[in-house]
């Protein structure tokens, strides 16, 4: 059982053009254009119409019937009357605007070449239409008739009316037998039976519910009936009823839960139907979910139902003088039958009762139906071929059904032959699977005589493995009495029921009708026969003849309903009777379907009366056979062919299918790989993700028939948890934007006119001046400002540190700092014996020490070094940082508290470093009582003052050097900036061993005067609200912090807001929030926080970034003055060729920036080219430059290494202004002039970083920024906690956090692919998911992609799952 339910193959189309198809146990196939491929040309898109060819086609034919007299196309009823020019008169449009509109027609002058070349725009490679593409030859078809409908005189003039007969002259004759799951009779319901309980519920649908002046049901109403697939005695009871009461039955599924997807979309469907009461058995209504009350509840998308139970022991019974009224068939509807669209919705076919009664007729006439014959019915008895033989037809003829349930063919699948056998039935009705589940079980069965059966109808004989099924079938039981013309294979569909069916023939010498097609003809709908030694081919079976009193022609699928040629693939459409209406409450969609007249070449009508439209592809062969290739819903699109979903199915199950669905090996791979070549090699398309899922756990239909449009969603949600994964984009997507050609750079002669590069302002922007006022300025040593305070205002507080529970823990006074420093330079001359200029490490906690020690370290003329120290629950990776700082910056010695020495010393520390190789350890706190003999004084400004050591993105250690004149400079571009004096309290909560956070931290309280109130983040881990408690209870107006702090705060206290409101906490009186970063700024998590705290008085405008990087620690910082932070949107595509062009908000492919703080004073930038060093015009993204006082000096190694990177801090332009010396931050950026002034009253030039240089990525000829790429992933699932990328050769590698249970691992890996596919037009090369912080993340809270990368490439990333994209 398991193996054949596990070969249920099938297929999802895509909107898009790619194809997604799903085994029952393994596969899900999306795919799209294989490299061998031809597109076809691009549609035209300057029309109205989707398709220019067909709307000209429709209106030249229009014009020939005569039914449009004008060429120009109308919407709605609408008739104007239009001048020459096509402008209405009506409208009376002045001449002044028809002159503005002529002149927008015109087209714009193109850009002059030489200055400006505009080349982002990303053009999709369209391949042209293949010369040798079959076409049709064969002449136009014609309609074909079925046989004419025979008049028969006992026929009954309508159903209800069979019922009477046979329930009242043969009450005895069984009509349906219901079996239990152990294949015994349940309960036989006679004719009798039938009539009577369905005439008792027809009278109490109509008089017991509601009242008698307002009854619930009127006839003509809309009534759901909800039975269970193993209760087909209650369901016929139920539909009959309701004929007889004129009421019309709407047959749906029993809604399993309150949340069934598919149920869902039935509600709506009942909604539509205006169904106010729901019919269903004892058994179902107690199996429904019920609250706790009892009641059943609202189903999602349900309208409010009365829930009415059938049995005959609730009804009352109805008066004696009470008589249904039987009329004959007419035009009223009969019942609704739901059918489900490839995208979910379900629709309600009308079929009216005249249609139903013909249509029973016409199948009694195909099937040769007699009266008391038994009929063996596997299929849904609610609707189709179920319904229509074994609840309808049956009933004409007096027949006597065996149902069997799917409950007892999952248990026993050779149920339904053995009750063959038991009943010696006629004719049964299957579907292929029933034929191939008894394939697999028959071997324990011994006596089997199939000799009765006429005819096996098979339903789903359309379908291209059925033609398999039914010769394996016949191949295995032709020895148990089964004669070939038996099996009689049909075609139908919910909007014309029966289209064709093939008949038992007496004279089987004749075979039944086969087409062996050539796939490729097939996919550019062209019939083309070939050889069955060939792979690429298609067996096709016939369907029989077009059904009696049906007339039957074959159209094109799109577009005009013209009729095909007779070698060409279309849609069948049917004229009779007996078809479907209408979609019930659609009546665009019916008019669509339901009155169809299709063309003849020549533009006349084929008949006056309308056709419907099957959704069945396929032609009309020799001798009128109908053969069908596929449906509409199944087909797909791809390069211009249409691929049918069935046949990529059957491809791939063909394939090993044995092994396909037993094997747990990891051979998968191989057995995967060679279904999707086989797909590609016979289909001629690429399997765009092949997806493994456990046996068994795709969505269902109730009948066991796999849930397309659940699996498509589940799919698209990342919700179908497969068990292994195949993704082949690289060789299935062929049509991304060419890569882009490097344009040769013009020449500066060309180039430069005045403030002009390429025809646009040269992108260069400035701060303001520095002027020297304040009396410290006269120093030129930050040691000379200390002593300089310790003297003037010796009790002036600069720094207090606050402990966890926001409580100060220490604090330090201009003279207390002063006198610290002077022991710490003791020290450091007794005990460490250090000359002038020796190299000192710091390696202290976030804190007062480290101010102490490095003024002690100045006052002893050495060159202090902050350094992180050592984790104590993590030595093994933190120490080894450390130990290479103290070797790369040659330090003398370390100084550091007396519990980090012990750290120093333990035993994890000595087994990670040897620290015999380190220099002399001092510990500080136990500083030598005396001063020192006497300070050192310094001479030389220019001399270094401290090296500034840290870990790039990029995963470099670099020192840099900074002088003496730099760090004055520095403090005072800062103190202006954010004017900064010593009534002035600023809140820092930042890690001070690098960059701007160690300038704030220890130098800038000294220079200007203010008060630091010092938070270590560290802190934070367990009290995520002490840094706003604390700006709030000091009344700090001016803070920094970093972005990890900022996102702690904003995920640990999301939900604490209102506690937080309790607890006093304000922030109406901060006036700058600044986020310390070297990256560009996170506008999202800025965002977040802004909307976050503004409850509790954050104003949004108050929140900014300041940008700083290697060569120049702080380049823009907001600031307390100026405008606000701008925010600018820009085409991410244009950005990936090195351009800037600005969108509006919400434009496709937008991308928003924000400024990163106001230009320092002091500080100039322009935007050069990172390769041919020349300036660039403010419309081109470049690298931002910048000369300021404060750059850095140059890098520190002490291994004579500085000359490499020497232009990084010394670099000149090669043309324009080629005499200033510029540092290169290694960041991508542009300059935007705004218009909003600044404070002097010029107009404001914004600085937007994009990303650095370093990091960004060439592919594709294109540069692309990690960031953006990285957006996208995390926002393509909601398990993706954390994601990173990185180039690996030429592939691009994803490495994402999983949040949740490892199931859903490999649901990232398509939802990745596709995300960025979508978004960035790139392909995806692996695909790494990873447990919660594996990426290593820096203390500024940036990303170590390079860092991750060599881990990936070392394999030390322990991944849950590496999916390597094909």
């Amino acid at each position: 059982v398991r193996l054949a339910v596990n070969r249920l193959l099938t297929v999802i189309p895509f909107n898009t053009g790619c194809l997604l198809s799903f085994c029952l146990p393994l596969s899900l196939l999306s795919i799209h254009p294989s490299a061998s491929e031809n597109h076809s040309a691009p549609p035209d898109v300057t029309g109205y119409s989707s398709d220019s060819s067909h709307s000209h086609t429709e209106r030249h034919h229009m014009a020939n019937m005569g039914t449009i007299a004008r060429n120009t196309q109308k919407y709605g009823n609408a008739e104007r009357m239009e001048t020459g020019d096509g402008v209405p008169v009506s409208s009376r449009v002045s001449a002044k605007i028809q002159q503005l509109v002529n002149t927008l027609k015109q087209p714009r002058r193109p850009p002059l070449r030489e200055f400006f070349v505009d080349d982002f725009d990303e053009l999709l490679e369209v391949q042209q239409p293949d010369p040798n593409q079959p076409r049709p030859e064969g002449a136009e078809m014609m309609p074909v008739r079925g046989e004419a409908l025979g008049v028969v005189t006992n026929w009954p003039p309508s159903l209800e009316a069979a019922l009477q007969r046979w329930g009242t002259i043969s009450p005895k004759a069984p009509c349906l037998t219901s079996l239990d799951t152990a294949g015994k009779p349940l309960y036989v319901l006679t004719y009798g039976k039938l009539w009577s309980r369905s005439i008792k519920l027809a009278y109490n649908i109509l008089h017991k519910l509601g009242s008698k002046q307002e009854p619930m049901v009127r006839p003509g109403d809309r009534v759901a009936l909800v039975f269970p697939n193993n209760d087909p005695v209650a369901f016929m009871v139920a539909f009959y009823g309701c004929l007889l009461a004129e009421v019309v039955p709407v047959p749906i599924e029993v809604p399993l839960s309150r949340k069934d997807a598919g149920s869902q979309q039935i509600g709506f469907l009942l909604g539509s139907c205006g169904v106010t009461v729901a019919l269903t058995s004892d058994a179902c209504h107690k199996g429904l979910p019920k609250s706790a009350t009892g009641e059943i509840p609202q189903f999602k998308g349900w309208p409010k139902l009365l829930w009415f139970v059938t049995e005959s022991k609730h009804l009352s019974k109805p008066p004696r003088d009470w008589f249904p009224h039987i009329k004959d068939a007419n035009n009223d509807t009969a019942y609704i039958e739901y059918k489900t669209c490839k995208d979910g919705s379900v629709l309600g076919v009308t079929v009216t009762r005249i249609a139903l009664l013909t249509h029973c007729q016409a199948l009694t006439q195909s099937c040769s139906y007699t009266e008391a014959e038994t009929i063996v019915n596997v299929l849904d008895f609610k609707k189709d071929v179920g319904l229509w033989h074994g609840i309808l037809t049956s009933v004409m003829n007096m027949m006597h059904v065996i149902s069997v349930p799917y409950s007892l063919m999952k248990v026993n699948p050779l149920s339904w032959i053995q009750k063959v056998c038991q009943y010696k039935a006629k004719v049964a009705c299957v579907k292929s699977r029933d034929m191939h589940w008894a394939l697999v079980a028959h071997k324990d069965q011994k006596d089997i005589n199939l000799s009765s059966l006429r005819m096996l109808l098979v339903a789903d004989g359309s379908n291209p493995w059925s033609i398999s099924s039914c010769d394996a079938f016949l191949n295995v039981f032709q020895t148990k009495g089964l004669r070939a013309d038996v099996i009689c294979p049909c075609a139908s569909s919910p909007e014309a029921l029966t289209v064709a069916i093939r008949r038992p023939v007496e004279d089987s010498s004749q075979p039944p009708g086969r087409g062996v097609l050539s796939m490729q003809g097939l996919t550019y709908g062209v019939v083309r026969v070939d050889t069955e030694e060939r792979l690429s081919v298609l067996t096709v079976q016939d369907v029989g003849t077009v059904a009696p009193g049906g007339l039957a022609c074959v159209v094109k699928p799109e577009g005009v309903p013209q009729l095909c040629q007779t070698d060409e693939i279309g849609e069948l459409c049917v004229c009779s009777i007996a078809t479907g209406t209408s979609y019930y409450g659609l009546t665009g969609m019916t008019k669509n379907t339901f009155e169809v007249y299709p063309v003849s070449a020549s533009g006349g009508l084929v008949s006056e009366y309308a056709f419907v439209r099957t959704g069945l592809l396929g032609f009309i062969g020799p001798g009128g056979l109908v053969f069908i290739t596929g449906k509409m819903d199944g087909l797909i699109m791809v390069s211009g062919r249409r691929h049918n979903a069935d046949d990529i199915v059957a491809t791939a199950l063909a394939v090993e299918p044995m092994k396909f669905i037993f094997t747990i090996t990891p051979d998968h791979r191989v057995i995967r790989l060679s279904s999707s070549q086989a797909i590609d090699s016979i289909h001629g398309v690429g399997v765009f993700c092949l997806a493994l899922v456990p046996a068994n756990t795709l969505p269902k239909t109730p009948l066991g028939g796999i849930h397309l449009s659940e699996i498509k969603q589940l799919y698209l949600e990342g919700g179908l948890h497969p068990c292994n994964v195949l993704m082949c984009p690289h060789t299935c997507v062929t049509n991304l934007p060419k890569p882009r050609q490097k344009q040769p750079e013009i020449g500066p002669a060309s180039v430069m006119v005045g403030n002009l590069v390429s025809g646009k302002r040269i992108a260069q922007a400035s701060g303001r001046d520095l002027g020297q006022t304040d009396d410290n300025d006269q120093f030129l040593f930050l040691s000379e400002v200390l002593q300089w305070r310790a003297q003037t205002t010796p009790d002036h507080v600069l720094y207090t540190l606050l402990s966890s529970r926001g409580a100060v823990s220490s604090s330090l006074t201009c003279l207390q700092l002063h006198k610290r420093a002077e022991r710490v330079a003791a020290l450091l001359m007794e005990r460490g014996g250090l000359q002038e200029g020796d190299h000192v490490a710091l390696v202290y906690p976030p804190g007062i020490d480290l101010i102490a020690a490095f003024y002690g370290s100045l006052y002893a003329g050495c060159v202090p070094i902050t350094v992180r120290p050592p984790h104590p629950q993590n030595i093994s990776t933190t120490l080894p940082t450390v130990k290479m700082i103290v070797e790369v910056s040659h330090s003398a010695c370390v100084m550091t508290t007396a519990v980090i020495c012990k750290l120093l010393r333990s035993k994890e520390a000595t087994a990670t470093v040897d620290i015999r190789n380190w220099p002399p350890v001092l510990d500080t706190d136990d500083l030598p009582k005396k001063k020192p003999p006497a300070l050192y004084k310094p001479t030389n400004p220019d001399g270094l003052a401290y090296l500034d050591f840290s870990v790039s993105t990029t995963g470099m250690l670099a020192g840099v050097q900074m002088s003496h004149n730099a760090v004055g400079a520095f403090c005072r571009s800062v103190k202006l900036q954010c004017e900064l004096y010593p009534s002035r309290e600023v809140a820092i909560c930042l890690d001070p061993y690098c960059g701007l956070g160690f300038v704030l931290w220890c130098l800038c309280s000294v220079y200007s005067g203010h008060q630091s109130i010092l938070i270590p983040p560290v802190e934070l881990e367990s009290n995520p609200a002490l840094w706003l408690l604390a700006v709030s209870q000091l009344r700090v107006r001016d803070t920094f912090c970093s972005y990890s702090v900022m996102e702690l705060c904003t995920k640990g206290l999301g939900l604490q807001t209102e506690a937080l409101k309790a607890r006093g906490l304000d922030l109406s009186r901060v006036r700058a929030c600044v986020v310390v970063a070297e990256e560009r700024p996170r506008m999202s998590l800025t965002h977040s926080f802004s909307k976050l705290f503004k409850d509790l008085g954050l104003h949004p405008r108050s929140v900014s970034t300041a940008f700083g990087c290697r060569v120049n620690l702080a380049i823009c910082l907001q600031g307390t003055s100026g405008p606000d932070p701008t925010t600018v949107y820009v085409d991410m595509r244009a950005l990936r060729h090195d351009r800037v062009r600005l969108v509006e908000r919400g434009s496709p492919h937008s991308l928003p920036l924000m400024e990163s703080g106001k230009i320092l004073p002091g500080v100039r930038i322009i935007i050069a080219n990172p390769e041919t060093k020349g300036p660039l015009g403010d419309s081109h993204l470049g690298e931002i430059w910048v000369h300021s006082a404060h750059n850095g000096s140059g890098y520190y190694s002490g291994y004579g290494e500085e000359v490499l990177q020497s232009d990084h801090f010394n670099s000149r332009l090669s043309f324009g202004d080629t005499q200033t010396v510029w540092a290169r931050t290694g960041y991508l950026g542009f300059l935007r002039r705004t218009e909003l002034t600044d404070a002097n009253g010029e107009r404001h030039d914004a600085l937007f970083v994009v990303g650095a240089l370093e990091e960004a990525m060439e592919l594709r000829g294109m540069r692309y920024h990690p960031i953006d790429i990285e957006t996208s992933v995390i926002r393509a699932h909601k398990s993706i906690m954390e994601c990173a990328v990185f180039p690996w050769t030429n592939l691009l590698v994803v490495v994402v956090e999983l949040e949740g249970s490892e199931q859903e691992a490999l649901d990232l890996v398509p939802m990745v692919t596709k995300a960025v596919l979508e978004e960035h037009y790139l392909i995806v090369g692996v695909v790494v998911v990873t447990d919660i912080g594996v990426i290593p993340i820096n203390s500024r809270g940036e990303k170590q992609r390079m860092h991750l990368r060599d881990g990936f490439l070392q394999d030390q990333l322990d991944p849950i799952y590496v999916a390597y994209n094909m």
